[in-house]
């Protein structure tokens, strides 16, 4: 029953004046009590003590309310411990007072709905009757509930209920104060830990620990199931990042401008995405690789001192919905607080990668490299100076070099006195040093060390190549042949080397596009300085990522990776070398171009297969080859780069075996000539930019559609998507192909069942 709607017998009535003293002292009595507390804990104990001993009640509970959750707070008592017990601010008769503001009498709470069954049943406690009103501050603002239970003698009334409001609003000017410092605590004990926080973020140069600490906050402060922190290397203009897995860090990498990340950091604009899968931006091959589902994504970039964008923050999947526009402004100020922290780590990063790539560039090189300071004593000398003169580190280091060259090697001390005054670098061809008194035959480079900012000297380090007869013959060999091979051939029997083994690799063939042209036009003079200047850059592709040459067949190269050293990712070494290839062919074509010169095209086919290697022919006579159907169907992809108007085709078994992600489409499955088996292959785009093919990305998703309607025989729906593709990018010839044959089956249809399968007719 409400207050308002309460009977005859529970009308207030006017008091005595001695009754309204007494109400006056218990108000007042009120204040003093509460004022007295240091806690809201302790109010809460006074206040509930004093209302249940002056409405002479069984129990009482005083809720306040949560503004930052909507819920209904109290404390229940257990033993010498306290426990938190909340509600919603608007269930059951306190979260009803609370909503409408009135004051309520229950006399029948069993048969009340706004009353709460399960809390009696749980505890065991029989509620006859309830008082409960809203606990007001003087201000009129509402900031809880007060209710009272099981009146021992009779019913509440009206007095009670005013004795009770009057009660709650003495103590409430206590709570509201006693909140308002809680809540500021709060805040404080919250920034001291970001503070914290911060400064052990700003204490770790460790770039690996960094992402790792850093992410772990933000899977946190945003309820996220992950977060991933990527980083803008401008060396390559890639974004990484370093992941832990299974106990080893592990680095992603990606350019610069690829998916969500990339678009974030390149526009420097923050992307908020609900539905991961409905946006044709998000590319769910990730999740294909790992397992994970993506619903949600929220990626801002982070910006250094100078408005720059030094990486980007993304985090995945909001637990218990989407990422709000609060999360992206906490995201905004979290990454803007730690951009310089993750620059610098970036940079120590850097340095100490350079540290030790310089260190193990010279402890890996074949040639001796001895440092020196300004005095003339040895500071640093790599493993291969020690093995070329028979000696210990400590015969080198901290000794002056003078004392360590013979008589007749105190021309050397000439030199580098000399390169020191004309800072410059001296080299001498075929000359005989002499330390510890052993003489060799070495080339010699004697160059300044110089601090590059300061332009202050740092000492000079002699290098030397050690060319005894053996070293001529590899170094002559090396020239016609593969340097491993020649190696291998020198330090073997040449009938072991003669055998042949079977192993896994990834084939490349290359070839010229528009070589005729050139043939006829240059004359003999100038088809061979063409295609020296084209092979050099080529061949550095190729060798770059770690490749063999095997040969070149007129204006075609055969390479192979995998072979005879195996690497763990030699699919993606061939893939990368592919898209350099691409890419050194074009800067060359447009430095042509600026000379006048013709321009020419290529077609790469990569295919990853068991192949048998082996150096075939006799004795006196080897070519080391490869032999195969994986080194036929290489062959055959790199000339259905022409019928497919691509550059890079690579098959299937290829593509399953990347470790990497690149851009790329599903182009055919075909029959090549010679074979009975289709073959699925994939053309890689990854060497476009926004000019060279525009919509990139979307002309993929819909050229992949249009390739699963076409394989089963929908020839409109497949024209269609073509015709979109072409409306995205006009010169993809690919699409035009695919409409031109799709038009043809739908005039002609197969007079078997469609199969998807197309049977090239030449090689």
């Amino acid at each position: 029953m409400s207050a308002e709607g309460v009977s005859p017998k529970k009308k207030k009535r006017k008091g005595t004046k001695d009754e309204r003293l007494k109400r006056s002292q218990i108000l007042l009595d009120v204040t003093r009590r509460c004022a007295s507390l240091a806690n809201i804990q302790d109010v809460w104990k006074e206040l509930v003590s004093m209302t249940s001993y002056e409405l002479d009640c069984d129990r009482g509970t005083l809720f306040l309310n949560d503004t930052e959750t909507n819920e209904l707070f109290s404390f229940v008592a257990q033993g010498n411990l306290t426990r938190e017990i909340r509600i919603l601010n608007d269930s059951g008769i306190a979260g009803h007072v609370y909503q409408t503001g009135q004051a309520k009498i229950s006399d029948d709470p069993y048969n009340d709905p706004l009353f709460n069954h399960e809390v009696d049943q749980r505890t065991g406690y029989t509620t006859r009757n309830v008082a409960c009103v809203p606990v007001r501050t003087m201000a009129g603002d509402k900031i809880g509930v007060m209710q009272t239970l099981n009146k021992r003698a009779g019913e509440f009334n009206l007095d009670d209920l005013e004795l009770l409001e009057d009660m709650t609003t003495q103590a409430a000017v206590v709570l509201q104060g006693l909140q308002h410092y809680e809540q500021i605590d709060k805040i404080r004990e919250k920034e001291n830990a970001f503070l914290k926080l911060m400064s052990d973020i700003n204490s770790e140069f460790e770039l690996s620990r960094m992402l790792m600490r850093v992410v772990q906050e933000i899977t946190a402060m945003l309820s996220a199931e992950r977060a991933t922190i990527f980083m803008y290397d401008q060396s390559t203009e890639t974004l990484f990042s370093r992941v832990s897995a299974g106990g080893e860090i592990n680095e992603i990498r990606f350019p610069s401008h690829m998916g969500i990340a990339g678009e974030v950091f390149t526009s420097g604009k923050s992307m908020n995405i609900p539905h991961a899968y409905a946006d044709l931006r998000f590319n769910p091959s990730f999740d294909k690789q790992t397992g994970f589902f993506t619903r949600s994504i929220l990626c801002v970039p982070i910006v250094n001192n100078d408005n720059d964008a030094i990486g980007v923050t993304q985090v995945l999947n909001k637990k218990g919905g989407v990422f709000s526009d609060d999360d992206e402004q906490r995201l905004k100020a979290f990454t803007a607080q730690i951009s310089i922290s993750l620059q610098n780590s970036k940079l120590f990063d850097d340095v100490q990668r350079i540290k030790e790539y310089n260190e193990s560039m010279l402890q890996s090189m074949s040639n001796g490299v001895v440092t020196m300071d300004p005095k003339g004593e040895v500071v640093t000398c790599n493993t291969a100076a020690l093995k070329i003169w028979e000696a210990d580190e400590s015969d080198f280091v901290g000794k002056n070099l003078e004392g360590l060259l013979d008589e007749d090697g105190k021309w050397v001390l000439e030199q580098i006195d000399k390169v020191k005054i004309e800072n410059s670098i001296q080299q001498i061809s075929d000359t005989t040093v002499s330390l510890f008194g052993r003489s060799k035959t070495v080339n010699l480079t004697v160059m300044p060390l110089v601090a590059a900012e300061e332009d202050k000297e740092l000492g000079s380090m002699m290098m030397f190549e050690d060319i005894s007869s053996e070293k001529r013959m590899k170094s002559t060999m090396s020239r016609y042949m593969d340097p491993v091979i020649a190696a291998q051939m020198m330090e073997g029997d040449a009938h072991e080397v003669l055998g042949g083994i079977s192993a896994e690799a990834t084939v490349m063939f290359t070839d010229v596009r528009g070589f005729t042209t050139i043939t006829e036009e240059y004359g003999a003079q100038g088809t061979v300085s063409f295609l020296n200047d084209y092979f050099s850059l080529m061949v550095d592709c190729i060798s770059r990522e770690g490749g063999m040459l095997d040969k070149f067949i007129g204006d075609a190269i055969m390479a192979c990776f995998g072979l005879p050293i195996p690497h763990d990712d030699d699919p993606d070494r061939a893939m990368r070398a592919s898209i350099g290839m691409i890419k050194t062919l074009w800067e060359w074509n447009q430095k042509r171009l600026e000379k006048g010169l013709k321009v020419v095209d290529m077609g790469i086919g990569l295919n990853t297969d068991m192949v048998v290697s082996g150096n075939i022919g006799s004795p006196k006579r080897m070519d080391y080859t490869l032999i195969g159907d994986g080194v036929n169907l290489a062959a055959r992809l790199e000339s259905a780069c022409k019928s497919y108007a691509a550059r890079i085709l690579v098959s299937d078994s290829t593509v399953q075996k990347l470790k990497g992600t690149y851009r790329m489409r599903a182009v055919d499955l075909v029959v090549v000539k010679g074979k009975t088996q289709p073959v699925k292959i994939h053309e890689v785009l990854d060497y476009h930019d926004q000019s060279s093919f525009p919509n990139l990305m979307d002309v993929v998703n819909l050229f992949n559609d249009g390739i699963e309607a076409y394989q089963v025989a929908n020839w409109s729906k497949a024209i269609e998507r073509f015709n979109h593709c072409l409306k995205l990018n006009p010169s993809d010839q690919l699409s035009q192909n695919y409409v031109d044959r799709c038009e043809f089956l739908r005039a002609n249809p197969p007079e078997k069942e469609w199969d998807g399968v197309w049977v090239m007719t030449s090689k």
